[in-house]
C-alpha cells in the first residue's frame, strides 16, 4: 500500500500470540489483527519490544510477520521491526520484512558494541540504502544503552534517510526540544514523531507527535483510538480524562513483578498476554522463555481491572 507521509494516529506494537510449546500461533495472530484493525487504529507494528522480537527466532519473526501481513491485507500499513545488534545483522532483517510484506521498517542503533553517533547515522543510512522501505528510528536507550542524539535524528530526517521516530526514550523534554527544531526546519510535514509513552499521549500530541505506539493498545486499543481523535480534535479535558483511565488501566503491569520474583519486562508482556487471552482474543497467554509465567493471583488481579475498565 501507499505508505503515508508522515504517519499518524495509532500505531499499536502487536504482541507476538504463541503456543504452550512456544510456536508462533498464526491464528491468534490474524485475530489479533481483526482485533485492532476493527478498533481503528492507523497502523500495525510488528516485532519490537511488545512483540518479544529479541526471544524470537529468525524463523519465528518471519512467521509472525508473513502471518501479520495477510490478515491486515493492506487495510492498514504494517512496520517491521528488524532489531538486530550490528547493520549487516539488522539489512538481512529488513530484507527479509520487505520479502514478507511489510511497508516499512524500525530499527535501532547498533548495540552491544558501543558506537559514535557519526557511526549510528552511518548505521541508518546503510540500512536506507540497502532495502527500499520507509525506514524508522527506535530510540529506545534502556535496551540498545544509548540514546539518538537531536543532530543525529535532524541530519537523518534532513536528508530523507528517515521516515520517523519512534520514540521511547523516557526523556521528554529532549524529545520537546527535537520537535521545536524539527519544526523550525519544516520537516514535521513529512518526518512522522510517535510517541512510546503511552500513558502521556495527551502530552505529546500537544506538543506536536503525530501519533502514539501503545504497549496497551493490544489491549485496549479503541481507548487510544478515541484518546487520539480528542486530542486532534483539540478536546483535552476529555483527552485528559480518556489518558487517566488508560493510565489506570495500565496497571495490569505491575501484578506479576510485585514481589520481584520476575522481570519488570515478562510482568508487562505477560500481562499484556494474559488480558488479550481474558479478553478471547489469542488462545494462549504464553510469553517467550526464558520468561517467567504470571501467577494465578496475578492474573486475577489483571482480571479485577479489565472489569474495572469495562473490558469484560
Amino acid at each position: 500500500m501507499s505508505f503515508p507521509a508522515p504517519l499518524t494516529g495509532v500505531v499499536p506494537p502487536l504482541c507476538t500470540p504463541l503456543t504452550a510449546e512456544g510456536e508462533v500461533d498464526t491464528a491468534s495472530m490474524r485475530s489479533l489483527v481483526e482485533h485492532l484493525v476493527g478498533a481503528g487504529v492507523d497502523g500495525l507494528f510488528l516485532l519490537g519490544s511488545s512483540g518479544e522480537t529479541a526471544y524470537l527466532s529468525d524463523a519465528q519473526r518471519r512467521t509472525a510477520l508473513e502471518a501479520a501481513v495477510a490478515a491486515a491485507d493492506g487495510r492498514v500499513p504494517v512496520l517491521a521491526g528488524v532489531i538486530d545488534m550490528t547493520t549487516a545483522r539488522v539489512i538481512d532483517q529488513a530484507r527479509m520484512a520487505k520479502e514478507a510484506g511489510a511497508d516499512a521498517l524500525v530499527a535501532t542503533a547498533p548495540f552491544y558494541t558501543l558506537t559514535h553517533p557519526a557511526e549510528i547515522a552511518n548505521h541508518f543510512r546503510r540500512i536506507r540504502a540497502a532495502v527500499d522501505l520507509p525506514l524508522f528510528a527506535y530510540d529506545i536507550p534502556v535496551s540498545v544503552h544509548s540514546k539518538l542524539s537531536r543532530d543525529t535524528v535532524l541530519a537523518l530526517a534532513e536528508d530523507g534517510t528517515l521516515a520517523g521516530l519512534k520514540d521511547s526514550s523516557g526523556d521528554d523534554a529532549s524529545l520537546r526540544r527535537l520537535m521545536v527544531q524539527l519544526r523550525e526546519r519544516g520537516l514535521l510535514e513529512r518526518f512522522a514523531v510517535l510517541t512510546g509513552a503511552e500513558m502521556v499521549v495527551d502530552c505529546a500530541l500537544l506538543a506536536g507527535a503525530h501519533g502514539v505506539v501503545p504497549g496497551l493498545g493490544n489491549v485496549d486499543p479503541a481507548g487510544y483510538v478515541e484518546l487520539y481523535r480528542l486530542c486532534r480534535d483539540g478536546k483535552w479535558a476529555e483527552a485528559a480524562a480518556a489518558q487517566d483511565r488508560l493510565a489506570a488501566l495500565f496497571s495490569i503491569t505491575d501484578f506479576g513483578d510485585a514481589d520481584g520474583s520476575m522481570s519488570r519486562s515478562a510482568s508487562a508482556l505477560g500481562a499484556f498476554k494474559a488480558a488479550l487471552h481474558l479478553r478471547g482474543v489469542i488462545a494462549c497467554p504464553a510469553t517467550a522463555a526464558p520468561q517467567l509465567p504470571l501467577s494465578d493471583e496475578a492474573v486475577k488481579g489483571i482480571r479485577g481491572l479489565l472489569e474495572k475498565a469495562g473490558l469484560l
